[in-house]
């Protein structure tokens, strides 16, 4: 029996936003798709535990015929899938089976290899564990054992703690591997059974799609050929691999942006969500961002008071944090204000033009906070 969806719905005057922003915001999605920036997309935000607003635009396939994208379809998360892998890890560390600062070869001796053996799960968890570009083959995505052994076997490329750059998916595949060390479980079942289901989101996100529920899922494009294989959906890849509705990653951060409780369900502490939401990293640039200071925590990354900032919104208060997915979407939480939003598209589009829509989309929706 699927879960039933956990918020209940609203309207957007009751919840206190300004209508004429969401217009425009409403008003921009539909001239990308006229434009052809992208095929479908899907928008939701909620406040203080209610949806206020879930929308789907466009179309979830394009190639072999059409298919318009519904509110039950599934886009892929990419990199947005890193916060959820990281929550599975937060949840062991409650449960006293893990430290933020436990060293990563505490739980997987093998790890040890190659100088790492002092890297910390704080440093991989703020991408300043040294092996930025380290990554697996795609025989691990049906073989943990192997996936164990490939990510063991990473190379440092400089000192770790020496400098902050993005592991696009080397820092939550050693996530993965330690959250199976210490539960002798699947990291994807960890994942649902821990954070997902408890939520009653586990009609809404995926990490590894069932075949049964793959007919929902949007196709996804790009200048490069894209991966929407029944393998790859199957996989589950720990940094960007999962699938999931708008409303269902808005009810995500509804807990996270609430300390860890949605509605009577309290799945972390609000002690556990201020550590982890709160910048770890100062204002050290990001190498692979362009040198802007993402400060980054142990999932999210946070607005922060820097001029330059990615994805969250200029005009986002300082304490909004969240997560994006390369090149299309995502979602945050402002503590301040009780709101969370999420935006997901289904093309990877290049920057500039990808970065300075996302500041655009954030924008209006903070412009509709009252």
């Amino acid at each position: 029996m699927p879960d039933t969806y956990p918020l209940p719905e609203s309207n957007l005057s009751a919840l206190g936003f300004a209508a004429k922003p969401l217009d425009h915001l409403d008003a921009l999605i539909q001239s990308h798709i006229a434009e052809g920036r992208y095929a479908g997309a899907q928008i939701a935000l909620a406040r203080n535990g209610k949806l206020g607003l879930f929308r789907t635009y466009g179309n979830a396939r394009t190639e072999g015929g059409t298919v318009p994208a519904a509110n039950d379809s599934l886009f892929l998360l990419f990199s947005q899938t890193k916060v959820l892998t990281s929550s599975a890890v937060w949840s062991l560390v409650e449960e006293g089976k893990l430290s933020f600062m436990d060293k990563v070869s505490d739980h997987l001796p093998e790890f040890a290899a190659r100088g790492k053996g002092d890297i910390t799960l704080q440093q991989v968890m703020t991408h300043q564990g040294g092996f930025p570009n380290a990554d697996v083959t795609q025989a691990t995505w049906t073989d943990h054992a192997l996936m164990r052994a490939q990510v063991c076997d990473f190379s440092l490329e400089w000192t770790p703690g020496e400098r902050l750059q993005y592991h696009g998916r080397a820092a939550h595949l050693v996530q993965a591997m330690v959250i199976e060390a210490i539960t002798g479980q699947d990291y994807r079942d960890v994942i649902r059974d821990r954070v997902i289901q408890p939520l009653g989101l586990s009609n809404d996100i995926f990490v590894g799609v069932p075949e049964s529920q793959q007919s929902r899922c949007a196709d996804t494009y790009g200048p490069e050929p894209r991966d929407n294989s029944v393998a790859f959906r199957s996989a589950g890849l720990p940094s960007g691999g999962g699938y999931a509705t708008a409303r269902g990653m808005a009810a995500f951060y509804q807990m996270l942006g609430h300390g860890g409780r949605l509605g009577n369900v309290r799945v972390f502490s609000p002690r556990l969500i201020a550590y982890v939401s709160r910048s770890h990293t100062g204002e050290s640039p990001d190498l692979a961002m362009n040198g802007i200071p993402m400060h980054r925590g142990l999932g999210p990354h946070v607005r922060g008071d820097s001029d330059r900032i990615r994805g969250l919104g200029t005009i986002a208060a300082p304490v909004t944090f969240g997560h994006g997915g390369v090149g299309s979407s995502y979602s945050w939480a402002d503590p301040s204000s009780g709101v969370s939003f999420t935006y997901l598209t289904n093309f990877v589009s290049p920057d500039p033009w990808h970065s300075a829509r996302l500041d655009r989309v954030a924008n209006l929706v903070h412009a509709a906070i009252d």
